[in-house]
């Protein structure tokens, strides 16, 4: 029961009907309240809703419950290191997705989004050298890679003077 409803819950959040996805996952959420992958799918509608305060409750139960995937585990800390970043809470973003980074180090996006919360916190310094590091990993520009080892030094330290 609660599987065949939360693939047509997710089925409707696909589709773009974010309402009608809402009222399913609440009510899933309601008879189902420790199911990890129905928390999951509740934030994110919240999230794609643009209500970000209610998602994070059913970031943090999904996070805390067993049963999701290593996908789904990766969009919710990608998803609640966001919305925290988005509320202002940039101290509490940029721990979960720090976390989030650890956990899964080849995932790009996190690494974003963990460079713009560190940004918000007030570290660009090592917003900067993440994001120098995630263009010299990802870029196939050739002069980017010609450059890629004083780029890469760059990163470490930023105000370094070359003498």
């Amino acid at each position: 029961m609660i599987e065949a409803e939360l693939a047509r819950a997710v089925s409707l959040r696909e589709s773009g009907a974010l309402d009608e996805a809402r009222d399913l996952l609440l009510e899933l959420s309601a008879a189902a309240p420790d199911d990890a992958r129905v928390a999951y799918q509740t934030a994110w509608v919240h999230d794609a809703l643009g209500l970000e305060r209610e998602a994070v409750p059913f970031y943090v139960q999904a996070l805390d419950g067993d049963g999701l995937t290593a996908v789904e585990r990766r969009g919710a800390t990608l998803g609640l290191g966001s919305t925290y970043r988005t509320l202002g809470q940039y101290a509490e973003a940029v721990n979960v997705l720090s976390a989030g980074a650890l956990e899964y180090p080849a995932d790009r996006a996190l690494a974003v989004f963990l460079a713009m919360a560190r940004y918000n916190l007030g570290d660009a310094k090592q917003a900067i050298a993440g994001l120098l590091d995630l263009l010299v990993d990802t870029s196939s520009d050739p002069e980017i890679q010609r450059y890629q080892r004083a780029i890469r030094l760059y990163a470490e330290d930023l105000d370094r003077i070359w003498s």
